[in-house]
Parts: structure tokens; C-alpha cells; sequence
């Protein structure tokens, strides 16, 4: 998997987070600094939004859209949403899809407690990939679900909020190609030991046994 933290202002993490093949997560709703890594991805800030109790501050992600391109092309960027937000998430995202792919070569939809599989079919492809996003029971709950998923259509997974050993092997064995998480950026003594985890394979990774669906 691939493993990317969230930003931190310290050095010594920063470092450590090189040092280990990580790449960088920023946010809208944080510092807008790359810290001179090569491998970023930029999130939309929904999460920090609704922890926060406020709305999505669309004004805030265009301006973060137009700073991040002119930094570096992000590995890619998640879609705006809605925290738990159904279908109306997925509108929501459904209007930045052209915006963001201008932006970076890959964008990813943050599903949301009430989305179904059968919502996605028709988005995902090669340039469009799944984000697990969601309230934290739905996403531990639906986890294996969604990976199956992508799987079978060959299209980019990625588990959101991923800050143990134990939930590194849970997102390996959904079949994740990519994860984040906070833990790694704040406390550089675990790096060592999550970063051994990720490197794992898993036998029951999806990707090794699904059949893809034709095109």
C-alpha cells in the first residue's frame, strides 16, 4: 500500500516520514504547505468541517484547487462531500469532477454512509477511484465491501483515517491500494512499526482474486 500522513510542522516527523517512503496529505482545512515532498495528495477538509459542526466551504476548496496547482501535481485529490451525507454527497461531488481533473490525473469519490455500489458503477474508471470516507461504524462495516469493489473494476482504493497496525491490515485486506492517517505524522516513534504493517501482503486482499468486469 501506499501510505501517505497528515501534514505536520515538525521537522523531526517530517523526516522520519521521508525516511520511510510516505508521502503527504494535505488539507484544505489545514497549512497549505507541501514540505517539500514529492508524492501529495490533496483532501477536500470535509472531515475537519464536520467535526468542526459546520457546512463544506466550497469557496475555501476553489482557492485550494487553484494553490495546489500551482505547487506540483497531487497523486490525487479527493472530491468534496459530505460527511454521511447519502446521495447529496455524491452531487456535490459530482460538480468538481471536471474542476479536479484538471487539476490532478486521478480523483477520488468519497463514499458516504448510504451510498450503494450500484451509485458508483457508472463514475469509476481509470481517472476516477473510490475514497472510504463515511461515518467510522459504516466505513469499519462496508470496508471490505467497497474494496471488493473496486477491485472487480480495476479502479483506485483508498481507506481514509487509518492509525493502528490493526486497521493497516484491515484496509490490506479490503484490497486498498492507498491509505492515510495522522498517527504517523504526530508520533514518529510508530512509524517504524505501521510502516512494517502496510509492507504486508494479505492473502485476502480482493485484488487477488476478483475477476475484473469487462469494459
Amino acid at each position: 500500500m501506499i501510505c501517505y500522513a497528515s501534514r505536520t510542522g515538525t521537522r523531526r516527523n517530517l523526516d522520519a516520514l521521508r525516511r520511510h517512503g510516505w508521502g503527504l496529505l494535505v488539507s484544505r482545512a489545514g497549512v497549505w504547505r507541501t514540505e517539500g515532498f514529492e508524492r501529495i495528495v490533496g483532501d477536500n477538509g470535509a472531515w475537519s468541517d464536520f467535526r468542526a459542526g459546520r457546512s463544506f466551504d466550497e469557496s475555501a476548496y476553489d482557492r485550494f484547487l487553484d494553490w495546489i496547482a500551482g505547487e506540483r501535481v497531487p497523486d490525487w485529490l479527493v472530491l468534496p462531500d459530505i460527511v454521511a451525507g447519502g446521495l447529496g454527497s455524491l452531487e456535490l461531488s459530482m460538480r468538481y469532477m471536471n474542476r479536479c481533473l484538471s487539476v490532478a490525473p486521478l480523483v477520488l469519490i468519497a463514499v458516504q454512509d448510504g451510498m450503494e455500489p450500484d451509485d458508483l458503477a457508472p463514475l469509476v474508471g481509470r481517472s476516477v477511484g473510490i475514497f472510504l470516507g463515511g461515518s467510522t461504524e459504516w466505513k469499519l462495516a462496508r470496508m471490505r465491501d467497497w474494496g471488493a469493489f473496486c477491485a472487480e473494476r480495476g479502479v483506485h482504493y483508498h481507506v481514509a483515517r487509518v492509525n493502528s497496525q490493526k486497521r493497516i491490515a484491515a484496509a490490506g485486506a479490503a484490497g486498498a491500494a492507498s491509505i492515510d492517517g495522522s498517527n504517523a505524522s504526530r508520533y514518529s516513534v510508530n512509524l517504524p512499526a505501521l510502516a512494517y504493517a502496510a509492507l504486508q501482503p494479505d492473502l485476502f486482499d480482493p485484488r487477488m482474486t476478483c475477476r475484473p468486469v469487462p469494459a
